[in-house]
């Protein structure tokens, strides 16, 4: 290796290190795209990366854009008509003015939808409805909004459909659906109920005051209809193109667009508002992200992280998976768990361990974001939400009850899929 070649690996790592720094701390409100996409564009600018690997790497993603524009597209319908208004006060009704019993409603239906609609659907489809049912209660909404961001990573790999990062870890070799639930029901049952116990933990006392108990209920209009008959034919789709090994992300958005036709019909009404609220700055995100994987790639970083696998692994598998597992956790808030996905699956497909080592892999990648906001797609997801509708969310306050949460859940989770 000449010194040339030296010198231009350093330089991709401190440009893609220099990137997702941006992107985790936003230095001036720039934002996260802004990063990623100037860290991609200086590494073939400076000739560090060809432009065709770098077209190549955006081109990986192709699923996940198509996959996320339908998901932001039939969300931005909901809220449009309604929906997430009409969702919000039958859970406040249903609560019975209890903050607990609203708590883990909205709990259990984010296992719901992430394990059949995906993390990155319970970021944008849920967060709005839960933040109308708060304000509908006169809650203190930020409990109920953890509880969508920690929900949606904690049930993400009950299902290969339940996070997107399963099919970029796992690749060709994503085990059946049968063999996939005799490995990762008990880790899944493990990380979602011990993610609740120590969410009910750290915010007991916002818990404890009581919530409204006479909520009005709006009227359902019927575009609001076709929006909801749109989620749940999205879910039927996405579990069908799971079971027969179709993209996830065509199924998706062909019902939303389906979905958006009808709507505009029955309401005779513009697309344009509903397509200007979407957060389309999330897909140059992912983009940029994928360029700076390729990067890495090329500087030779998976190689050396596959040697250093396959040393680890030769003295003990279940050391190994552990060692793995906490190590890929950690660096999904450093790099999220998309690019972090690429780089472990890579890693791990060419350095034939154990398939434990493997299982712990993809538990870190999945369960390891609920560390810190910028740990996963889903959680960037949720924060664009909270943006959408003004509220305010420092780092350093998700990571205090992130690290409360994500630590134990992590622990036992791996330690059902190394040991059952």
């Amino acid at each position: 290796m000449t010194g040339g070649t030296n010198l231009a690996h350093v330089a991709i790592w401190f440009i893609t290190l220099a990137a997702l720094a941006g992107v985790i701390v936003r230095p001036w409100r720039v934002p996260e795209a802004a990063w990623a996409g100037a860290g991609a564009v200086a590494l073939v600018v400076f000739s560090l990366l060809p432009w065709q690997q770098a077209l190549a790497g955006v081109a990986k993603g192709r699923d996940v854009y198509l996959f996320l524009a339908g998901m932001m597209l039939l969300s931005e319908m909901a809220r449009n008509e309604r929906l997430f208004d009409w969702l919000a006060a039958r859970a406040a009704r249903f609560a019975q003015g209890s903050a607990t019993r609203l708590f883990a409603l909205v709990y259990g239906v984010g296992v719901v939808v992430t394990v059949f609609l995906s993390n990155d659907a319970t970021a944008v489809v849920m967060t709005p409805a839960v933040h109308a049912a708060a304000r509908a209660a006169n809650a203190v909404a930020l409990p109920y909004l953890f509880a969508c961001a920690f929900v949606a990573n904690a049930a993400s790999f009950v299902l290969p459909i339940s996070n997107p990062a399963n099919f970029v870890v796992f690749g060709s070799d994503l085990p059946p659906l049968g063999a996939w639930l005799a490995r990762f029901a008990l880790p899944s049952l493990a990380a979602i109920v011990a993610t609740y116990v120590a969410l009910r933990v750290v915010l007991r006392r916002a818990l404890q005051a009581p919530l409204a108990r006479d909520v009005p209920l709006p009227a359902l209009t019927r575009g609001g209809r076709v929006a909801a008959a749109g989620i749940t034919v999205a879910g039927v789709a996405l579990v069908l193109a799971s079971a027969y090994g179709f993209d996830l992300g065509m199924a998706t958005f062909t019902v939303a667009i389906v979905t958006l036709a009808v709507v505009l019909t029955v309401e005779r009404a513009s697309p344009w508002p509903i397509v200007r609220q979407v957060s389309w700055g999330i897909l140059p995100l992912v983009a940029g992200l994928f360029v700076l994987v390729e990067g890495l790639r090329a500087s030779g970083a998976i190689d050396l992280l596959r040697q250093a696998l396959t040393q680890l692994a030769a003295h003990s598998t279940h050391g190994a998976a552990f060692v793995v597992g906490i190590v890929v956790a950690l660096a999904c808030n450093v790099l999220n768990n998309l690019p972090a996905a690429f780089i472990a699956g890579s890693t791990a497909a060419g350095a034939h361990v154990d398939p434990r080592i493997g299982d712990a892999i993809l538990i870190g990648i999945d369960l390891g974001p609920n560390l810190s906001v910028t740990g996963s797609l889903a959680t960037l997801l949720w924060l664009a939400a909270l943006r959408h509708d003004g509220v305010a969310m420092r780092g350093r306050d998700f990571l205090r009850v992130g690290a409360c949460v994500m630590p134990p859940a992590l622990l036992l989770a791996l330690a059902a899929a190394v040991w059952h």
